[in-house]
């Protein structure tokens, strides 16, 4: 059985909320995140919708460049964008209710984050039969819940969720062939033109190592032999060889397998400001507890943290809680306390700046059982 793998991931997910359900906010651009301040805010953009990234606001960008961003464009005569803190849980419920569309279409789902999964459609036996069912999907969700949602598909998780990129929003991108030999070149096809930056785990730092080097297209970085590519980036290089081919054979992670829940971002400039840190950390987690929701888990007794540093030195430090917990202030509070010490010389007695932090949820429960 040919594998047929597709990714679907919501568009603006957060924003396209808020604009559904407070109808004053159609057609106006929105910013889901911390508070600009006017300009003095320290936190981050969790989702821009489509209006505000004209502006050139997108997720990640501080909260106070999104807010410079906006008044540029309120002085051309633009409509200044909304920005609003969020409701998670809102988002959860959501999120919740779209699971269980796809999962009354497929079988095999893994819920990759709040608003993004990934579905083994194998079973459809060929890609026209694939498509089918990624069309009734997106179908629904728009019936249901007003939303729209983007679909990759492929052979392989890798390629999906590049193609369900690729024409947002509410787009549909098939990267497969029913023949593998037309399939493994509509892959190569595809892929090669692409910025090496839509590969999943290449960030800036990469990007500006391979720019120096006249990498800039993933065509580019298949010219680098597998040997060549580890002895730059060790075991990641030898996985980033794969990558540029189309290669992953990473299976279906269904909920009731998994064993944790956990969020990672790898800033776009090392840092050591603990303000930025904090803030950051503090949207994991609520994405992480948004997550939990949507799962068949209810509870958790274990935190763990990572934090990398921007030579890539990596640390992690854990903490279990004596009883199930599920709430988002205790999880914020311990993953704060873990964090803090390698924002100080306790844990970073050279100061140096920070490349990455992570933050996950394990030991996972029921916690209803869990209260008998």
């Amino acid at each position: 059985m040919k594998r047929i793998i597709a990714h679907l991931d919501m568009d603006a997910f957060f924003a396209a909320i808020e604009e559904r359900d407070k109808p004053r906010l159609k057609g106006l651009p929105i910013v889901v995140g911390a508070d600009p301040e006017e300009g003095k805010g320290r936190g981050v953009v969790s989702t821009a919708n489509y209006k505000a990234r004209e502006y050139g606001i997108h997720s990640a960008m501080p909260i106070s460049t999104a807010w410079r961003r906006s008044e540029a464009a309120r002085q051309k005569g633009r409509p200044p964008a909304v920005f609003l803190g969020g409701n998670f849980a809102r988002y959860g419920e959501v999120s919740e209710r779209i699971m269980a569309i796809i999962r009354t279409c497929v079988a095999r789902v893994e819920a990759a984050s709040v608003d993004e999964a990934y579905m083994d459609l194998s079973f459809s036996d060929s890609y026209e039969g694939a498509r089918a069912i990624c069309e009734s999907i997106k179908q629904e969700i728009r019936e249901k819940e007003k939303l729209t949602a983007s679909i990759g598909m492929g052979p392989n998780k890798l390629v999906a969720k590049i193609a369900s990129d690729f024409k947002k929003p509410d787009g549909l991108t098939i990267v497969g062939h029913d023949d593998e030999k037309t399939c493994a070149e509509l892959v190569e096809a595809f892929l090669e033109p692409l910025p090496i930056r839509k590969i999943p785990g290449i960030g800036p730092k990469t990007e500006a190592m391979f720019s120096e080097k006249g990498v800039s297209t993933i065509r580019d970085l298949t010219r680098f032999s597998q040997t060549e590519l580890g002895e730059m980036l060790g075991k990641w290089g030898l996985s980033l060889y794969r990558k540029a081919r189309g290669v992953d054979e990473s299976p279906i992670v269904q909920e009731y397998e998994r064993k944790s829940i956990g969020e990672q971002e790898t800033f776009r400039e090392d840092t050591k400001d603990s303000n930025f840190i904090q803030e950051r950390l503090a949207a994991m987690c609520e994405s992480v507890i948004a997550h939990l929701t949507t799962s068949e888990w209810k509870s958790f007794r274990g935190v763990s943290i990572t934090v990398r540093f921007a030579d890539f030195e990596t640390k992690t430090r854990a903490h279990t809680f004596r009883d199930p917990v599920s709430d988002l202030g205790a999880l914020q509070f311990e993953a704060m306390r873990l964090v803090m010490p390698f924002l100080d010389k306790r844990e970073n007695l050279k100061k140096k700046k920070i490349r990455l932090i992570g933050v996950r949820v394990e030991k996972l429960g029921e916690m209803r059982r869990a209260r008998r």
